[in-house]
Parts: C-alpha cells; sequence; structure tokens
C-alpha cells in the first residue's frame, strides 16, 4: 500500500489526471466530476437520450461512427454544438456527439484503460451517480479541477463540493480524510443553496465571457434522473438490472 492510496477506505477521493493514473487501479470504479461544464454537458445530453464521445477525435474519424463534433469554442454561434452546456440543451435523442475537453474527456479514458467501470458526475445527476455506485465496494471520486496558464492544475471549489455531494448521497461509513473534506464542502454550499459558487472563479470566467445562462445550468442540483456510464467510447445511461442498478 502507497501512502497516497487511501486503501484503508471504500470510498476515497484525488484531484485529475493523476488520481486516475496512481489509484485507479485500486478501486472497482471511478467517478469523473467537471462541472463546468463537461460533467454538465454529458448530463444534457444523456438525459435528452443522445451519446457523448468525449475526445477531440479528427474529423474523418467522427464521421465513421455518425457523430457531428462540438466546437470546442464556446461562443459558436451556429447551429451546432459546443462545450457550453446551453448549446446541449437542444440535442436530439439518438444523436451521437463528439465533445472535446482537457480535462473531463482525458481523465475518462484513462480511468476506463484501468479496466474499471467509469461515470461522469456533476451536480445535475449527483443522486443517480451516487445509486450507480451502490453496487461496487471501492470507489474513487475525482473532482477534475481546472487548469492554470502553464497548463498546472487548479483545483476548483465547483468540482469539490459537487464530488462531496455524491458521496454524502452514497450514504457510506467508510470514507477516507479527504472523501470527508469534500463532504464538509458539499454541507457548507448545500445550506446555501449553492449561491456562493456563483461568484467561484470558474464562474467568474464564465461570466466575464457572457455564459451567465451556462452558470445556472451547471449548478442545478438532482434535475437530471439518469447516471452518465463510459461505454468503451461514448457515455449514455446507465442500463438498469430488473434488480435495481
Amino acid at each position: 500500500m502507497q501512502w497516497f492510496s487511501q486503501d484503508k477506505y471504500e470510498i476515497r477521493l484525488e484531484w485529475g489526471l493523476s488520481a486516475v493514473e496512481h489509484l485507479a487501479r485500486e478501486v472497482d470504479c471511478a467517478v469523473i466530476v467537471d462541472v463546468m461544464s463537461f460533467s454538465t454537458c454529458v448530463s444534457l445530453a444523456v438525459d435528452n437520450g443522445a451519446r457523448i464521445y468525449p475526445y477531440p477525435w479528427k474529423d474523418e474519424s467522427a464521421r465513421k461512427i455518425g457523430a457531428k463534433t462540438a466546437s470546442p469554442d464556446r461562443r459558436f454561434s451556429d447551429k451546432g454544438y459546443s462545450l457550453s452546456p446551453v448549446s446541449i440543451q437542444r440535442i436530439s435523442e439518438g444523436e451521437s456527439l463528439v465533445l472535446p475537453s482537457p480535462n473531463g474527456s482525458a481523465i475518462s479514458f484513462r480511468a476506463r484503460d484501468a479496466a474499471i467501470t467509469v461515470f461522469s458526475g456533476c451536480f445535475r445527476n449527483l443522486s443517480a451517480t451516487a445509486e450507480a455506485c451502490s453496487g461496487f465496494r471501492r470507489v474513487l471520486v475525482v473532482p477534475c479541477g481546472e487548469r492554470w496558464p502553464d497548463g498546472s492544475i487548479r483545483p476548483s471549489v465547483e468540482d469539490y463540493a459537487a464530488a462531496g455531494g455524491i458521496i454524502a448521497a452514497m450514504g457510506r461509513g467508510s470514507c477516507s480524510p479527504e472523501a470527508q473534506s469534500a463532504i464538509a464542502a458539499w454541507h457548507f454550499y448545500q445550506t446555501q443553496n449553492l449561491l456562493p459558487l456563483h461568484e467561484c472563479s470558474s464562474a467568474l470566467e464564465l461570466q466575464q465571457r457572457g455564459f451567465n445562462e451556462d452558470i445556472a445550468l451547471c449548478l442545478e442540483v438532482d434535475t437530471a434522473k439518469l447516471a452518465c456510464q463510459l461505454y468503451g467510447d461514448f457515455y449514455a445511461s446507465v442500463k438498469r438490472r430488473h434488480d435495481g442498478w
């Protein structure tokens, strides 16, 4: 056991791509939390019956699977899609969309390569994600964070709080100190209806760029009833069994 493994506990939490690289092979499933905006976009698309391919494939690869490619520019003004959750709201059932994301997509696929079950979680599908994890003993929750201009990780409070909310909804006693701290953050913001998160750094960035509607969508709690699971190359709704998840 490595000092960083949190091996003593069923529910574990650590940040970003390095968390997956160092801890994923010691758990049964991982929850990737990238609230603003990858995980929110995935939830919105899956709610509408669409599939999300979470990485920047080349155009010819997208065409092979009949998928559109979302623009990485939020200001994409055409009728297509972008990493803006508002644009994903109108996606149709049965559509397939390649969604470029430097954090959520890369971390999702790295977790998949560890041969574990991978979910995408956010505030919108908080309870559904927790329920989907109920059949797994060892769970790693990964708040993705954002990036500084030099490429280093910037821990983001919205990802941390959402991760804590998912863990709290699991209702498990065996949580690492890192997971317990995230639960405390969730309880703090929950008592204030997440209002302070409208002024967090990630939200202020979106405000300055004119994407207030995206912030509102990202901070909705439990408005989605579907959990999002990575099946090979795409996210879709968790398949239910007759006896539950």
